[in-house]
């Protein structure tokens, strides 16, 4: 399944479709969430549903959030079988053409989690990246790979994959519905004893149709570590354990 958060994505969702890679939709299945946008995206989800066979819209009656639209993707593709999930971005910054290679270590059983980094290989600068940009988040992953005991080359890419099994076993549901929610899902894995696989990607960075704001996001990277450190996550992924041991029960 590929999952694609939309948010005012009106002119740039049926862009991004025919870059998926046509083997995908062999056997795959691609779930757009409509997060209550209050332009044309939903508008245009249903029509490109029409043009696309294997193509679901979700629509939220009310904004979610980044994170809370992947929420929902996430659980729509759980709920039709998937096992490989990817999370693709509706403005087309990151590459959908290079997504089967993203899930190639999940199908063949290398790895429960993946990241399309921008930092391996300088695919970040090459893309255009902001040097305002690149900085903070070079010094934002080198302070979490301090706090969180990983070896990430970036915290900071929205190109995520996961296997059907780390999402069963992973409280997602619980994280935050802000930007946040990847770097969470890297931390949970970690937690869980799964160690994100990286691998270089392409970018294509444009500001217009960027709907991150650094500051507030910044800080709210700041706010994670400290929950990490009260042992938030840790007790996150404990309780869940503990539920799964009681369903087998």
């Amino acid at each position: 399944a590929i999952v694609i958060p939309s948010y005012r994505a009106e002119s740039t969702l049926p862009s991004v479709l025919p870059r998926i890679p046509a083997a995908f939709w062999d056997d795959g299945v691609a779930i757009i969430v409509n997060d209550k946008s209050p332009d044309g995206t939903g508008e245009v989800a249903e029509r490109l549903k029409n043009q696309w066979p294997g193509l679901d819209v979700v629509h939220h009656e009310a904004n979610r959030g980044y994170g809370g639209a992947q929420k929902t993707g996430l659980r729509r593709g759980l709920d039709l079988g998937a096992h490989v999930f990817a999370v693709v971005h509706a403005d087309g910054q990151y590459a959908p053409e290079v997504v089967l290679d993203l899930m190639k270590p999940i199908i063949e059983g290398k790895a429960q989690i993946v990241q399309g980094s921008r930092m391996i290989g300088g695919g970040a600068l090459r893309g255009g990246m902001p040097y305002a940009r690149y900085i903070p988040n070079r010094v934002l992953t080198f302070l979490e790979n301090i706090v969180f005991g990983t070896q990430m080359a970036e915290f900071h890419s929205g190109y995520m994959l996961y296997s059907r099994s780390l999402l069963e076993r992973a409280p997602f549901e619980q994280l935050q519905n802000n930007y946040n929610f990847d770097a969470e899902m890297i931390v949970v894995a970690h937690l869980l004893g799964m160690e994100c696989a990286q691998i270089p990607i392409p970018t294509r960075y444009d500001d217009e149709v960027s709907s991150l704001d650094p500051i507030p996001y910044g800080i709210n990277v700041l706010k994670m570590m400290a929950r990490h450190l009260g042992g938030h996550y840790r007790k996150l992924v404990q309780t869940s354990a503990s539920f799964e041991v009681r369903q087998a029960a």
